[in-house]
């Protein structure tokens, strides 16, 4: 069975950035990789409702924390199965966001750290929807005023991709960046790496992608241990 690596940050963090160079580490070492995005707007119609509702669509949808947070984590539920199959036949499943970005933007919503509503993410997508734990999680820190202004050049270059209602809150973003922190902090389910990214291209987090990979690979890693967190500087 495969080892399954969630990589979580802000809109404009880097996460697709340090996907793509945990793969390429894998595969160096020979490894089987198979990846996995959320939310899957394209694909699940809860991931497509919560896409619209961030765009002014479906009345007060978007105002409910919680009503949110649920169809973020139906898209997840639905997915559940192809994960699983995912990691029985890989030796690596990297997913670009997961259960930790729905505890630390509802969290950062509601103006908390980790505590009443992380609690209640993990019950529902964990504990009642069955959702599989990661065995490694991988928070990509960056300033978010870089973030935004990463995310303002995208929207730029693609049109069509305004930022929707929670990549176009900067107050959000700051309190968010603050409860990804805390999760990382506290070993949120699973281990954590951090990787600092404040510099553009592929570059930037390759040696974050070797460390991790190295690790979750080998006899280095133990899913399930408690470990110390380590911060990766890049």
């Amino acid at each position: 069975m495969g080892v399954v690596v969630a990589v979580e940050g802000l809109d404009g963090a880097g996460k697709a950035t340090l996907v793509d160079a945990l793969g390429r580490a894998a595969r160096t070492r020979g490894a089987s990789v198979a990846t996995l995005a959320f939310p899957r707007y394209d694909d699940d119609v809860h991931a497509a409702l919560a896409g619209e509702a961030l765009h002014g669509e479906h009345g007060d949808t978007a105002a409910s924390v919680h009503a949110m947070a649920l169809l973020f984590a139906l898209d997840r539920r639905d997915a559940a199965p192809r994960l699983i199959d995912l990691r029985a036949a890989h030796d690596l499943v990297l997913v670009d966001r997961y259960v930790a970005s729905n505890a630390a933007y509802g969290s950062a919503r509601l103006h908390q750290g980790v505590g009443e509503f992380a609690a209640w993410v993990h019950a529902l997508e964990v504990e009642r929807f069955g959702v599989p734990a990661p065995d490694a999680q991988v928070l990509v820190r960056v300033p978010p005023e870089l973030a935004a202004q990463r995310v303002r050049e995208r929207a730029r270059t693609a049109p069509g991709r305004a930022p929707d209602g929670f990549e176009a809150d900067a107050a959000l973003q700051l309190r968010c960046a603050q409860v990804y922190d805390e999760l990382a902090e506290r070993q949120w389910w699973s281990r954590w790496w951090v990787a600092e990214n404040r510099h553009s291209g592929d570059k930037a987090l390759t040696r974050t992608a070797d460390e991790v990979i190295q690790a979750v690979l080998t006899a280095e890693f133990a899913p399930g241990l408690s470990v110390r967190s380590d911060t990766i500087e890049t």
